[in-house]
């Protein structure tokens, strides 16, 4: 079974803890987790890109001149794609960009994120967290020292407001941190 260090908030090592093995040992596929992520983004997507085509602009009801005799190319509305002012050809229109992804899979990505990051160190388990005041200063200390760098994600076990109020999403002086309760994953 992997095991990891549980460090307190001064960065020293207070025990350590026994981790699931088919969680942090699972087989990492990258794959899986880039199709889970590219899901996720599209998701986030508000799909509301639209243009006029032929049809929806205003106008271009009267043929702008007879089909035959005239030596100029047939036209039948000064809306079309080809002329200055008309509609586009094969544009973007409202669409839903979200893409189904199985709860086994969403799972499976996860076990391999997870897997990936205690190979990698990038993983730090902290016994207990408290606050005399909601501080971003405090917050970023913590961080410096559990030596964790780049992007932050802190998993807690219960929700609580101190997490959305001591670590924001960009501290001035701190790294990228997102905070999310466990009950949510």
């Amino acid at each position: 079974m992997p095991t990891i260090d549980v460090l307190n908030e001064t960065g020293k090592k207070t025990g350590s803890r026994e981790l699931a093995t088919e969680v942090f040992e699972a087989p990492v596929n990258v794959p899986l987790m880039h199709q889970v992520v590219v899901a996720g983004m599209a998701k986030l997507r508000a799909g509301t890109h639209k243009v006029k085509t032929r049809g929806d602009v205003r106008g271009g009801g009267k043929k702008p001149w007879r089909q035959k005799g005239t030596g100029r190319a047939r036209q039948g509305s000064i809306r079309a794609p080809q002329w200055a002012g008309g509609g586009v050809a094969h544009g973007p229109v409202v669409r839903d960009h979200n893409q189904r992804i199985n709860k086994k899979m969403r799972r499976g990505a996860l076990r391999s994120a997870l897997t990936d990051a205690n190979m990698g160190g990038k993983l730090a388990v902290i016994d207990a967290l408290s606050f005399e005041e909601p501080k971003t200063k405090r917050a970023v200390e913590i961080l410096d020292a559990l030596k964790v760098e780049g992007r932050i994600l802190l998993v807690l076990a219960q929700p609580t407001d101190t997490c959305t109020s001591v670590f924001p999403t960009r501290a001035a002086s701190g790294p990228t941190t997102s905070c999310s309760p466990i009950a949510s994953w």
